[in-house]
């Protein structure tokens, strides 16, 4: 399998268990936002622990904490992922998760714009049609909601800096999640024990369901996370902006067909746009994929 196509397979993977992820956050709508992210990171880290080592990336992971450098380009993808799953994780179970989606459609327009202005990575022309429908379909949803989106303006930018980020970060995606809870898990722990001490905390008051779904986390969080990164070191940042679009396809049916959150119907008309800008581009995608594909003889 060439890069490119294993670098799609990671992508679609991944942005499609983020497009239904929601559904998870809404079983813990008992537990604060917050705290459900401080759970996560504690979890995450367990999830990471096992996972490095079943890989056999020990021996990387101790070289990377070594490096200065790695470390604290790391702590800045870290904290840009933390306050992405902060916001994220309010918005869906404060009943917002239709303008959280509209952050993730705005996302990619910017991972497209970082691509081209930081990175130098040149659009074709269809490409460029594809983004001005996906533009259309954005300035609808914007339109829309009457008011500066600011949740969706959150999730879009730390979202699009962190994929940033690991794209210049010279880590493997592994062992950079792993330093990413690594950073963040100490932190969570001491938030979590300070909660404890106050006779706060969902873990031990809200049933062993609860508990469950907390310490499940960890691999709600490490699976895609990992996916997304593998994706994002073999795909240019413009295609991995354009994959981002099935992640919110996903939360805006989850909105309005499972949470009941009311459509308008230029909504309709602004997801139209947004899935034609996707079309396109995937068509353009897939004929360059196949033109580099080698064919076999007959």
């Amino acid at each position: 399998m060439s890069p490119t196509r294993k670098g799609l397979l990671y992508g679609v993977a991944a942005y499609g268990l983020w497009g239904i992820v929601a559904a998870y956050w809404k079983l813990l709508t008992v537990v604060d936002p917050v705290e459900l992210i401080a759970h996560r990171a504690v979890w995450g880290l367990a999830a990471f622990a096992v996972l490095t080592l079943v890989a056999g990336q020990l021996g990387p992971l101790r070289t990377a904490l070594r490096d200065r450098r790695t470390v604290a380009v790391m702590a800045l993808s870290a904290t840009l992922l933390a306050i992405n799953w902060v916001v994220f994780v309010w918005a869906t179970i404060s009943g917002r998760l239709l303008e959280a989606s509209l952050g993730y459609f705005i996302n990619p327009l910017l991972s497209v714009a970082l691509g081209t202005l930081v990175l130098r990575e040149r659009l074709r022309r269809l490409q460029w049609v594809a983004i001005g429908l996906a533009v259309g379909g954005v300035a609808v949803l914007t339109w829309r909601a009457g008011q500066v989106p600011w949740v969706a303006l959150v999730l879009a930018t730390t979202f699009g800096g962190y994929g940033l980020v690991r794209k210049l970060a010279k880590v493997e995606a592994l062992v950079g999640s792993a330093i990413e809870t690594v950073i963040m898990a100490p932190i969570a722990v001491v938030y979590l024990a300070v909660l404890a001490a106050r006779g706060g905390g969902a873990l031990g008051h809200e049933g062993a369901s609860t508990a469950l779904l907390l310490v499940g986390t960890g691999v709600i969080t490490a699976v895609p996370l990992i996916l997304f990164t593998s994706a994002a070191r073999l795909l240019p940042l413009s295609t991995v902006g354009f994959l981002q679009y099935l992640a919110p396809t996903g939360q805006f049916l989850l909105a309005v067909l499972a949470f009941g959150e009311p459509l308008a119907h230029d909504r309709l008309i602004a997801f139209a746009l947004i899935w034609a800008g996707l079309a396109v581009f995937s068509t353009d995608l897939w004929h360059v994929v196949r033109a580099s594909t080698p064919r076999e003889r007959p």
